[in-house]
């Protein structure tokens, strides 16, 4: 009998005694599974899957400063290709539900006997291995070309279109089923993946179309093809479902491509468009964003990317933080919002920062705001309220959980050891 896949897991509880049981009582390895981490907060959390890049989280939902929620919802966007199991009380499970859409394989109600945990175990390992098996399908899908498919064909590989151009291409697109009604008018951009050998070679095969198109089937519209070694989608959206989930597909598609398949995977990314006959540039500009730089590493690369202040990596990273050093203190700085700023997409944003600076955002950004508050601690009698408040955190607990961690003692500790005698007592 063919040995089961061991599948990478980090366990996240803020109750000490049930993670620590949870941790070291149960056999992981006969259930398929390998430990490589846990935490008792959701930051610790967030950062061991950016360090491991788990294929599963088993977190539970309320935990002090990040919600199980809210760090499925962090975890989407760093590591979308890992799952996540909620450990939550019967008040919490309509709650758990709003999370559906952050990877959740798994609803586990407390209290939880090891037994009831390890049985759901089983069931988590052959849902993962059905994911995988279906990521590697050999299948390309229903024989034959769909009527999408021949609609769209000629209009992104050929700029092809008839006399009276958008309002035919609407009526066709209506006819085979890629638009709802006379109002669906969404927007759409063109993405490009090809899968590479070790060398750099391509070795794209027509069967991943059926990869692409599960994975973005979780996100947005879309319809997907084959053509001369690469698969070709049509993604279709409002500006605000790019917005949010472009860059997440963007990411998922070569995690799962590395894991499941052993494979690099490029991808290029046009521009959003208004109409379905400007589908043809918006192709070519995918094309150019997937020749842009090292031709034998994975990731995606997005066209926007591609403009002069974007391009340099080396000066986009300088350029992040220095933004960084300006907005540090704002609570709901991210990735994204930082990304933003810089008109470039987290994709590109994320691998700059790896590269050049050799931290993750979330690295730099946490350092960045304990290296401040040590400063307000010794040099001025702010309360401790005040300087985690400038230092970006909401919550004066968090913060100085955070900062004991990284500094190693509290900050009362350290101001009474360095900070100026007026400062006295200031809680």
């Amino acid at each position: 009998m063919a040995a089961k896949t061991l599948y990478s897991v980090v366990v996240a509880d803020d109750e000490d005694e049930l993670r620590e049981a949870v941790c070291t009582m149960i056999p992981w390895e006969d259930y398929g599974f390998r430990l490589v981490g846990s935490a008792g907060h959701g930051l610790d959390a967030l950062q061991l899957v950016e360090k491991h890049e788990p294929d599963l989280l088993l977190t539970d939902i309320r935990m002090p400063f990040i919600s199980g929620i809210e760090l499925a919802r962090q975890v989407r966007e760093v590591r979308p290709a890992t799952n996540i199991a909620f450990l939550s009380g019967y008040d919490d499970f309509e709650y758990a539900k709003q999370a559906i859409q952050y990877n959740i394989i798994s609803y586990m109600l407390k209290p939880l006997t090891m037994e009831g945990l390890c049985k759901e175990l089983r069931i988590i390992h052959q849902k993962i291995d059905a994911q995988f098996a279906m990521f590697r399908q050999a299948s390309p899908g229903p024989r034959g070309m769909d009527l999408r498919t021949a609609m769209l064909m000629p209009l992104v590989l050929d700029g092809y279109a008839e006399a009276d151009g958008e309002e035919q291409a609407e009526t066709y697109a209506r006819q085979c089923g890629l638009l709802r009604d006379s109002d669906d008018k969404p927007c759409y951009t063109v993405m490009v993946s090809t899968l590479l050998e070790e060398n750099g070679v391509n070795c794209t095969a027509p069967s991943f179309v059926a990869s692409v198109d599960r994975l973005a089937s979780k996100y947005l519209r879309s319809a997907h093809f084959f053509a001369s070694g690469k698969v070709v989608s049509v993604l279709l959206g409002n500006p605000s479902d790019f917005e949010e989930y472009l860059h997440i597909l963007a990411d998922e598609i070569p995690q799962m491509a590395d894991r499941v398949l052993n494979r690099r995977c490029r991808i290029g990314v046009s521009r959003m468009v208004g109409n379905l006959t400007a589908l043809h540039s918006a192709y070519r500009e995918a094309m150019e964003a997937l020749r842009q730089g090292d031709q034998t590493e994975g990731g995606a690369q997005f066209i926007s990317d591609l403009s002069p202040a974007a391009k340099g990596g080396g000066l986009l990273c300088m350029r992040a933080l220095e933004e960084l050093d300006q907005h540090y203190m704002d609570a709901d700085l991210s990735l994204v919002s930082l990304s933003g700023m810089l008109a470039v997409s987290p994709n590109h944003l994320s691998a700059c920062m790896k590269k050049y600076a050799g931290e993750t955002f979330i690295n730099i950004l946490i350092r960045k705001r304990m290296e401040a508050a040590r400063e307000l601690l010794v040099s001025s009698s702010l309360r401790i309220q005040e300087i985690a408040q400038r230092c970006g955190y909401t919550d004066q607990h968090y913060f100085s959980y955070c900062f004991k961690k990284y500094c190693g003692e509290s900050p009362n500790t350290m101001r009474r050891r360095l900070g100026p005698e007026k400062a006295g007592e200031v809680l």
